[in-house]
């Protein structure tokens, strides 16, 4: 396995925990705001140059070029390969996008030495396929919101039961697994059935299926906006499924974890229409989208996982600009109610298009990051069951009813006036700036990302077992996909001519 050449994932990872140690003793909160800035921006430049070096070496993994905690636990802890280069980076543009975004008004209100926290366990999380340790930075991850809403004086109950049953299930799952406690055959037989059960219910827990999703509303109502939409928004759930479900669970967990998924894209997509409060609308907004990538993963085909893994991308970029637009909003109007027309284009233009282009990318629009990888999992759906790719299709249309719907709410259908200037800040116009640049920009220029994706699918399904017919594989290449001499199953034998 080749190396990085500089330790890229120990600095993501190192600079963030030693920052929230630094914040932590700051007491000047405007301070703590600059420095956090400044943070999380080296954060995301070690990011980006992981998945820069990772592109240049032309493999499908790679280890940290220092990996010193590797060395503690005689182990590769810190690897990159194609599914998770391009999420750290996403990940770490959220936190640094969330932070610049946030007014000197509630400076008070979100922790910055615990986002950092945050964003150290996430970029960790990422960056490392040992089940074991997932599982123990997930359980970790859980702590910063539970912490938070207790701080806030609101009630915890939901949150703990529903992540403690998380890390429960999670842990007994793998404990449980061939792959953790290999013994005979007969044993094996019965553990791999309860394993997989409570591996793919803790999948569903975490992801916030129906209809255990009541944690995920109760989050968004009793949290900073910040703090939930950078809990949900890197959907690490989804993480878990692809490193510790798909490897060894069953093709009854795998179709369970698809069926009610979809169930749940339709029924979020459905509630979206419905709410009357801004943060509820983004919770099943973001929840709709979130089950189809779900959907994507479980289909294992070559295209239908090639667009679960766009969209998760795409979702991940354009949802969580979407929530930063809304948290703007917010900021400067307090808690926003559906219910009237607020008007308030003429006041924050820029808020307007930014939640417009948003939006219209998490549900695929033509020209926006989201459209390729919405086409393909559509493809890979209707070309597996055709019914799953018409209720794909349905949530997909009343999502885009939905996200219109509250944009004339919001900034439509009535004149405001204001005693104080609602205009964006120069900081939060350089966050709209790289945000659209970046949504349009993919959509433009698809081709690069969805090969990457694509090539990412088929070395997974391999390592699975699932590994697609060579006829299969050569008809995606040609429909959409350039070769890649680094995966086998793509190379076609070399022909003599006479």
């Amino acid at each position: 396995m080749p190396h990085l050449h500089l330790p890229w994932l120990e600095l993501s990872v190192l600079i963030p925990l030693l920052g929230a140690v630094y914040l932590g003793l700051l007491k000047s909160r405007e301070a703590a705001y600059r420095h956090c800035i400044v943070l999380c921006g080296l954060t995301l430049f070690c990011a980006v140059g992981e998945w820069i070096d990772f592109g240049v070496l032309h493999a499908f993994e790679a280890y940290d070029q220092w990996d010193l905690f590797g060395v503690v636990l005689h182990q590769h802890l810190f690897v990159v390969d194609e599914l998770s280069a391009p999420l750290l980076p996403l990940a770490a543009l959220l936190y640094l996008m969330t932070v610049m975004s946030t007014l000197r008004t509630k400076l008070n209100r979100f922790s910055f030495a615990w986002a950092l926290f945050s964003e150290a366990i996430l970029l960790a999380t990422l960056s490392c396929r040992e089940p074991s340790v997932i599982i123990a930075l997930m359980a970790v991850a859980t702590v910063p919101p539970w912490i938070e809403m207790r701080s806030r004086g609101h009630s915890t109950r939901v949150y703990s039961w529903h992540m403690g049953l998380f890390v429960l299930l999670l842990t007994g799952g793998w404990l449980l697994s061939p792959a953790a406690a290999p013994g005979p055959g007969e044993a094996v037989a019965i553990t791999t059935l309860l394993a997989g059960a409570m591996l793919t219910a803790a999948a569903l827990l975490r992801s916030g299926i129906v209809p255990v999703h009541c944690w995920m509303t109760d989050l968004f109502e009793k949290a900073t906006f910040g703090t939930a939409l950078l809990y949900v928004a890197p959907m690490t759930g989804a993480y878990v499924v692809m490193r510790i479900v798909l490897p060894i669970a069953p093709s009854w967990a795998l179709h369970s974890i698809a069926i009610v998924s979809l169930i749940t894209a339709v029924y979020a997509a459905g509630m979206a229409l419905v709410q009357t409060d801004a943060r509820r609308f983004y919770c099943y907004l973001f929840l709709s989208h979130s089950s189809l990538v779900l959907v994507g993963l479980e289909l294992v085909t070559p295209i239908g996982l090639t667009g679960a893994l766009c969209v998760w991308l795409s979702v991940g970029l354009s949802l969580g600009g979407f929530g930063l637009s809304l948290r703007c909003v917010e900021a400067r109007m307090g808690k926003i109610s559906l219910k009237r027309f607020l008007g308030l284009y003429d006041h924050s233009p820029t808020l307007a298009v930014l939640f417009l282009i948003t939006g219209l990318a998490s549900i695929g629009f033509p020209g926006t990051i989201g459209f390729i990888g919405a086409e393909l999992l559509v493809e890979g759906a209707v070309g597996v069951y055709p019914l799953v790719g018409f209720a794909v299709v349905l949530a997909a249309a009343l999502n885009g009813i939905a996200v219109m719907w509250v944009y004339f709410r919001i900034f439509t259908g009535a004149v405001h006036t204001a005693p104080l200037s609602l205009s964006v800040r120069p900081v939060e116009r350089i966050a709209v700036l790289i945000l659209a640049a970046l949504i349009i920009g993919g959509g433009l220029v698809p081709q690069p990302g969805v090969a990457s994706r694509y090539h990412a699918a088929v070395e997974l399904m391999r390592r699975r077992g699932d590994a697609p017919t060579e006829a299969s594989v050569e008809h995606a290449a040609v429909s959409w996909f350039p070769q890649r001499p680094t995966i086998a199953l793509e190379t076609a034998p070399e022909q003599t001519r006479p």
